[in-house]
């Protein structure tokens, strides 16, 4: 039992010496100071002294000051918890007030005059449509044609016929147009 009792008194003894690691460091830098204005005799006295005090100072291990180590993810108990402040509720409700919708025109289409050069789809024609332009460098008249599928619902429009088509929405794959008039029929 008695060695029992010695071995937490041991643990006391350590732990102070442990906290105090730079305590001879200080003293140190004193004891030599004073070694220095003392006569010649008393200098390997204070030598003598110093070595047997570095041995104590390895053997605590020194003091960590600077930044805690971050850990990459906090437990949910451990993270900053934002708090918000509580909402006054107002004594009477305000009641629901619809704003009107701002009258908007539809937007411009695009139209196009062409000849149609086919009508064998189910209310579909293909419109063939000529664009001459002036050529930007070299200032010749340059024509361009491009067919154009649109939506037919009557099956109005013939081979040759004359039409104003209208740019529209997706009606199929490959038809955005739809026919707004036959301009002139074919003789």
């Amino acid at each position: 039992m008695a060695e029992d009792q010695n071995t937490p008194e041991t643990d006391a003894e350590e732990t102070p010496v442990a906290e105090e690691p730079e305590a001879p460091a200080e003293d140190a830098p004193a004891e030599d100071a004073p070694a220095e204005d003392a006569p010649v005799e008393e200098a390997p006295a204070a030598e003598a002294e110093a070595p047997a005090a570095e041995p104590e100072a390895p053997a605590a291990p020194p003091a960590v000051s600077g930044p805690k180590p971050k850990r990459k993810r906090l437990p949910r108990s451990e993270r900053h918890k934002h708090s918000k402040p509580a909402r006054e509720k107002p004594a009477k409700r305000k009641p629901i007030t619809r704003t009107p919708k701002p009258e908007t025109a539809p937007a411009n289409r695009q139209e196009r005059r062409g000849i149609v050069v086919s009508d064998k789809g189910e209310k579909t024609i293909i419109v063939k449509v000529a664009v001459t332009k002036l050529h930007p460098k070299y200032k010749k008249v340059v024509r361009r044609t491009r067919k154009f599928h649109a939506h037919d619902e009557q099956n109005a429009a013939g081979i040759g016929d004359t039409v104003r088509i209208v740019e529209s929405r997706r009606i199929s794959k490959t038809k955005n147009w739809r026919l707004a008039e036959v301009v002139e029929k074919a003789r």
